[in-house]
């Protein structure tokens, strides 16, 4: 679809207690997840943290995205779900936003 508008990259980094998780997205047209780390559990409450990852892979196929996700620290898997979550939100949030310039969408695609 027609990028015109957007910056395309994104990065968060987000701390909870002794959790932090990192993520970057690049809204490029094609679904890759790169999924680093560990979520120090199987269940959070009733959430089975497990799904986390298929969740993202879901999500990356379905927005055709790029989604790198490294999971830095963290024991408590309510915590280490919690920053996941959040950094690829602000991460896709500074993605989605608009751009000054077409040309602050880097890619030769269509051009060389």
């Amino acid at each position: 679809g027609d990028k015109t508008g957007i910056k395309r990259f994104g990065e968060a980094t987000v701390p909870l207690d002794e959790a932090r998780s990192r993520v970057v997205v690049d809204l490029n047209g094609r679904p890759f997840l790169s999924f680093e780390g560990e979520l120090g559990g199987e269940k959070s409450g009733q959430f089975d943290v497990t799904l986390v990852e298929d969740f993202l892979r879901a999500f990356s196929t379905n927005a055709l995205a790029t989604v790198h996700v490294h999971i830095e620290a963290g024991s408590n898997p309510h915590h280490v779900a919690e920053t996941v979550f959040k950094a690829l939100a602000i991460a896709l949030d500074r993605a989605s936003s608009g751009a000054e310039r077409r040309s602050d969408i880097p890619s030769t695609k269509g051009s060389i």
